[in-house]
């Protein structure tokens, strides 16, 4: 059973969350618990009949859910704003908090972002990005309808998964509806991928 769509927020297509406590107190639980079962996927290497077992559970909790798949205004997942990533499940996790005109935290790529050779994927390290610059746009200029233009990463080093990691990024100019931002990704004082990206705040009524 799919939820009806609701009907267009003000702003047009691109709305920022609003709040919610809908999943309860167990909600971030859940969440954990599915980024965990996402590491188990990738790190398994369990005997055929563990995995038949596994397959079976899971396919049981589809089965479960599958009656609440709601759309994206209603559903909890990223709207928790109680939660680490807003209780979404699709961003890399991220700690992050303002000190005068700089966003700084941590963040930390999980099993489920290897790319090869214990090196969390490009493509993981470009989200992050996206994210904590989207971030930074969003808090610094006290503007939510913004829009990722371009976004262009460096990648210094690797970035390991499974290890606390810094980041850093702040506002580099404004030109009009434009604001640009840098950022980086450290471990101790290796920086291993820095970024920059533009955003464009949206007219109203644009998507």
């Amino acid at each position: 059973m799919v939820s009806e769509p609701l009907a267009a927020h003000p702003g047009g297509g691109f709305n920022p969350p609003e709040p919610t406590t809908k999943g309860g107190p167990d909600y971030g639980r859940f969440i954990e618990a599915v980024r965990t079962l996402q590491d188990h996927a990738r790190a398994a290497d369990a005997p055929d009949e563990v995995i038949t077992r596994a397959a079976e559970m899971v396919e049981a909790v589809n089965e479960l859910l599958q009656p609440y798949y709601a759309d994206e205004w209603s559903s909890p997942s990223g709207r928790r704003l109680d939660l680490p990533n807003r209780g979404s499940v699709l961003s890399i996790p991220l700690d992050l908090g303002r000190t005068d005109d700089r966003i700084v935290g941590t963040a930390q790529f999980r099993r489920y972002h290897l790319g090869r050779n214990g090196a969390a994927h490009g493509g993981a390290v470009s989200m992050l990005f996206d994210s904590l610059l989207g971030f930074t746009a969003a808090t610094l200029t006290g503007n939510r309808y913004q829009r990722t233009a371009f976004l262009h990463v460096d990648y210094r080093k690797i970035a390991p998964i499974e290890r606390t990691l810094q980041v850093s990024a702040h506002i580099d100019r404004i030109e009009g509806r434009k604001t640009f931002v840098i950022g980086q990704l450290l471990d101790g004082p290796s920086v291993l991928a820095d970024a920059e990206a533009l955003f464009v705040r949206l007219k109203p009524g644009q998507p």
